[in-house]
């Protein structure tokens, strides 16, 4: 197997960390470009009504380029001169537009945490990892956190 594009998807959780960790040590070895891909879920407000339902654009805007801010500040730093990359913030279902910059950049390789964010979050990224995993046009390696530090890895071809 080739691997020039691999792709780390965060939510700056534990298990994202990992995923960092590992998709960059990947990419130093192969010489591969690395994606560090987030995905800014639809801001959906439990209070309101069905017809209140309209987020204005400008604080989506703001919170994507605050998400820019803070994976160039905890990404960036750590990628090597040799290492090609790029810090990518989408918007929308989360698992969906994962699955399109996978296809739309013929990308080798998605490495990603086996679940997120605690509580809620927690059920939600690790139904977006599945979801990857099953419908993914290339290669899955889902990592996961021990307690004890050391790290487990699972694969999906």
């Amino acid at each position: 197997m080739t691997i020039k594009k691999i792709v780390c998807c965060t939510d700056f959780s534990r298990n994202a960390e990992t995923a960092f960790s590992t998709a960059l040590e990947m990419a130093e070895k192969y010489s591969a470009k690395l994606f560090v891909l987030h995905v800014l879920p639809p801001l959906i407000n439990p209070l309101l009504t069905d017809t209140e339902w309209v987020v204005p654009a400008e604080p989506e805007k703001s919170l994507i380029l605050n998400i820019e801010e803070r994976m160039q500040k905890e990404y960036a730093p750590r990628v090597g001169e040799e290492t090609a990359f790029e810090l990518v913030v989408r918007d929308g279902h989360v698992s969906t537009e994962i699955l399109q910059f996978l296809e739309e950049n013929a990308i080798d390789v998605v490495v990603m945490g086996s679940y997120g964010l605690s509580g809620a979050g927690l059920v939600f990224f690790g139904s977006v990892a599945k979801r990857v995993a099953h419908k993914a046009p290339c290669s899955v390696m889902i990592v996961r956190s021990r307690e004890n530090g050391k790290e487990e890895i699972h694969r999906s071809t």
